[in-house]
């Protein structure tokens, strides 16, 4: 008497399943032709960085020449929308999709700039930390250390350009070399509030500026950063912690363990 019940059980059990997968595709298909009711702006910032505004990115998304309200949420490219977004200079990544009340979510993501360039032409750009150049703002300007000096890519010429690229633009420009002391710099609380300036110099060396004591600090190329400025701060807190730190007007560090200094003259 108790095998009906048995194999009633699978019967059953496939019965409703059947039926979620029936009403999950009539949800989905009445969602595809739900209008689009609204748009729902998110722009992720960092540093309370404000480059671009929620309400920019929603002009640039109901400015791309198609009704976005009103129409079927099955109808919308999502994909342009975002590519559309990717496109401004200080968006880093863009996301856009719609859920089933109608609303278009649209989410950007900010770049992340980490130095500004000042060429020698009087122009300027910012390098992000993923590697790009990216142009200035008038809704933003970012506290980050400024480079200035021998750099030879003008801000018109370094819109959005990739760091980690063989343009021959980027390798004679010495922003990739300049990238990587910036993501030191950036990564680095102690550097980030120390240092003001890097200075590229006619022979392509590179000098630090630090915010307190006007001394110049001679760096040499881009390698072996790490182990350079952890003299540099070693140097810091043993050398000249209990003395004025004006003392020095050069401080070398392109020898190995060394710290070479120049005291300044006196009148």
């Amino acid at each position: 008497m108790k095998a009906p019940r048995v194999l009633l059980r699978p019967v059953l059990l496939t019965v409703v399943a059947a039926l979620v997968v029936v009403a999950l595709g009539f949800v989905e298909r009445t969602a595809d032709r739900r209008p689009v009711q609204d748009l729902a702006i998110e722009v992720l910032a960092v540093d309370d960085l404000r480059f671009i505004s929620p309400m920019q990115v929603r002009e640039q998304v109901l400015g791309m020449g198609d009704a976005v309200v009103g129409v079927p949420v099955a109808a919308m490219d999502l994909r342009a929308i975002e590519e559309r977004l990717r496109a401004i200079p200080w968006v880093r990544s863009a996301e856009a999709y719609h859920t089933l009340d109608g609303i278009l979510h649209v989410r950007v993501e900010q770049r992340v700039p980490i130095m500004r360039v000042l060429d020698r032409d009087g122009g300027g750009y910012y390098l992000d930390h993923d590697g790009h150049t990216m142009p200035l703002s008038d809704q933003h300007t970012a506290r980050v250390p400024v480079a200035l000096g021998n750099v030879h890519l003008a801000g018109a010429e370094a819109q959005v350009m990739d760091l980690r690229s063989s343009d021959s633009l980027v390798t004679a420009s010495h922003l990739p070399e300049l990238h990587r002391i910036a993501t030191f710099l950036h990564d680095d609380p102690f550097w980030t509030a120390l240092i003001d300036q890097v200075v590229v110099m006619p022979d392509g060396q590179f000098e630090l500026v630090p915010r307190v004591g006007g001394q110049r600090i001679r760096l040499g190329n881009a390698d072996r950063l790490a182990q350079r400025l952890a003299k540099l701060q070693l140097f810091y807190r043993q050398g000249i912690g209990q003395t004025d730190w004006r003392r020095h007007s050069v401080i070398d560090l392109r020898f190995d363990g060394q710290v070479v200094c120049t005291n300044r003259t006196t009148p």
